[in-house]
């Protein structure tokens, strides 16, 4: 998508990720070598895979719903028009324990596209 242009869930790359039985939803909103935007979808009941980035800073941003996130040793429970930022190294896990959808905004700089270490 060219700068500018407006951007929407509807005209960008979709992909599914975690469970085949109850997929999340991921879209590239903005995918450039330096900075991405996903936008994410998780139903209830799912969870991703506890990880860290070598170098990848992160920015976690909830539009709907309730994520819970692990945070090193720290959970936190997020609401509609709260975020949290997570540095690089640090250990982290999101999860839906709601009975709702959750949809958020992943900012990453730089992308964390193969920067990903499972725990």
């Amino acid at each position: 998508m060219a700068a500018g242009m407006p951007i929407s869930a509807s005209n960008t790359l979709h992909y599914n990720w975690g469970a085949e039985d109850n997929p999340c939803d991921g879209w590239h909103l903005v995918g450039t070598p330096e900075f991405s935007v996903i936008l994410e979808r998780m139903p209830p009941g799912t969870s991703e895979v506890r990880h860290y980035h070598e170098r990848v800073r992160q920015f976690f941003f909830v539009l709907e719903g309730e994520l819970r996130i692990e945070i090193g040793n720290e959970e936190f429970v997020l609401s509609p028009q709260q975020g949290i930022e997570i540095d690089p190294k640090v250990r982290h896990q999101a999860f839906n324990c709601s009975s709702e959808d959750v949809r958020f905004l992943v900012i990453s700089q730089p992308p964390s596209h193969g920067d990903r270490v499972i725990e």
